[in-house]
């Protein structure tokens, strides 16, 4: 599936940037205020140049000790981020977000515009349903297709129970 295509993607509400220019009190109330975990680096053309996670906040404010009043969003944003494209699919972003340990990626147009932001929650929360709807499908599929697979199905959780039971004993 497409992230266009995504529920959670159509009703988002627009997008929130700030500039790199903006202070790091004004990311912080601005992220308190909507209940959000990072906040996109905007140009003023809207192209993504960096995003202030929770994260940087903490390590690079608290942990640096500088002034939240003075500092740039600019001088402790992540500056290389990862965009995604309305056509792009779920999985594969859901998938390079799991292995590279991010959690919030800013959709863009062809412009390199941002279009708006998805959390990792975003993708999760609607994945599970369909996994568990394909699972579904296919073993509707494979049960219609007559008595043969029956005999692989019942033997195949008869082997995942026998397993597990054995790995549970040993720990």
């Amino acid at each position: 599936m497409k992230i266009k295509d995504r529920t959670e993607f159509k009703n988002k509400p627009p997008a929130f940037a700030l500039r790199g220019s903006d202070v790091v009190s004004t990311a912080i109330k601005t992220m308190t205020e909507r209940n959000i975990g990072s906040v996109v680096i905007v140009d003023d053309d809207m192209k993504v140049r960096g995003i202030v996670t929770e994260r940087d906040l903490v390590r690079r404010v608290l942990g640096d000790n500088l002034d939240q009043k003075t500092t740039s969003l600019a001088s402790i944003m992540t500056s290389n981020v990862k965009t995604a494209h309305p056509d792009d699919h779920v999985l594969d972003w859901l998938r390079l977000m799991s292995n590279e340990r991010f959690r919030h990626l800013p959709v863009v147009d062809d412009d390199g515009r941002m279009i708006n932001i998805l959390s990792q929650g975003d993708f999760v929360s609607y994945t599970w349903p369909e996994l568990l709807a394909s699972f579904r499908e296919k073993t509707s599929e494979t049960l219609r297709g007559g008595a043969a697979p029956l005999p692989i199905l019942f033997g195949g959780v008869l082997l995942y129970t026998v397993l597990l039971v054995a790995v549970l004993k040993f720990l």
